[in-house]
């Protein structure tokens, strides 16, 4: 599942796995390090404390304060760019010895109401992070009932996505959705609650979220334009928050992931150079982690390096990245 809600920690900036992030990048002094999530700034500004420099990117016009405040306590060692992690061998001048993905929605978005990410608060059923582009309210209202019960399934794993879908199809030929609490309670009363479960429209917010922002196809598009971008022996760190987004980190690991499919029954093609080695196991949060910023809980990090093998590029196939009609 994606990030928890808002009531699950007070602080709203809190670098999740940051410890192992360190590890897994090992930002030596003098080594350029792109930060392609930067949201508030903790790991650029741990990474800046090691000794090395940043290049930091974000399609969101809220984290620029932090941003410039980055700036002037480090104007020969950090730089900023606006845009989307997708572009980020487009935004910075390769190679580079390091790059860290912390994908998905940052705590500081999900703590504004105004910005439609949480049903913990009440706002407008928004969930862009730039304000350009489908919201999450022109889905809800206008996709048609079959690609919404798509969307919910495939990108929120809901298993009742068809009830809510039917249901969402029915009570908005009345009156369109247009508030947070207004879909999550009318979720909560489509499919129940039982005591102690997650709140029944977390899935359905994920889904939402994730189709609004093209989340999937950036993480991809991410991941080459990191291949690309790093030097033989950099280092790619990735952080996701939910099952959809890992197995595609994992994937995009694999050499035989990115190799032509072949029949058993003819002779095996030559094995497919391996352009990331080695590549470390999954890793979770400690438990002291977990007790101390519960939004960490659902986090895993994956990370490699580079080998010298040219980069691939960028394909889909064997990625497991599902496809909804009418979703970005």
């Amino acid at each position: 599942m994606g990030k928890p809600e808002a009531s699950d920690q007070p602080g709203p900036h809190v670098p999740v796995l940051l410890a192992e992030v360190l590890d897994a990048l090992a930002p030596l002094p003098g080594a350029r390090i792109l930060d392609g999530t930067f949201g508030a700034g903790g790991y650029s500004r741990a990474i800046l404390a090691a000794g090395a420099s940043v290049i930091a990117i974000d399609r969101d016009p809220s984290v620029l304060p932090h941003a410039d405040r980055l700036r002037a306590e480090f104007p020969d060692r950090f730089a900023f760019s606006s845009g989307t992690f997708s572009d980020l061998d487009r935004l910075a001048e390769a190679p580079v010895d390091g790059v860290v993905l912390d994908i998905g929605v940052s705590s500081m978005q999900i703590d504004q109401a105004d910005r439609g990410f949480s049903f913990m608060n009440d706002g407008p059923l928004d969930m862009r992070m730039t304000p350009e582009g489908v919201s999450a309210a022109d889905l809800v209202n206008t996709l048609d009932e079959a690609d919404l019960a798509d969307l919910l399934y495939l990108f929120g794993e809901e298993r009742k996505s068809r009830r809510i879908a039917h249901g969402i199809a029915a009570a908005r030929a009345t009156r369109p959705f247009q508030s947070t609490t207004e879909l999550a309670r009318f979720i909560e009363r489509s499919i129940g609650r039982k005591p102690g479960d997650a709140h029944p429209a977390t899935r359905s917010f994920q889904a939402l979220r994730i189709a609004v922002n093209g989340e999937l196809d950036q993480l991809v598009e991410g991941l080459f334009a990191a291949e690309r971008l790093l030097a033989e022996g950099g280092r790619l760190v990735v952080v996701t928050f939910h099952s959809l987004e890992d197995r595609i980190v994992k994937r995009f690991f694999d050499p035989e992931k990115g190799a032509p499919t072949q029949s058993r029954h003819l002779p095996q093609l030559k094995t497919e150079p391996l352009r990331w080695e080695p590549v470390r196991k999954a890793r979770k949060p400690s438990a002291e982690e977990v007790a101390r910023n519960p939004r960490s809980r659902s986090s895993t990090i994956r990370s490699a390096v580079r080998t010298a093998v040219p980069a691939r590029a960028t394909n889909y196939e064997g990625l497991g990245v599902p496809r909804v009609r009418g979703a970005a």
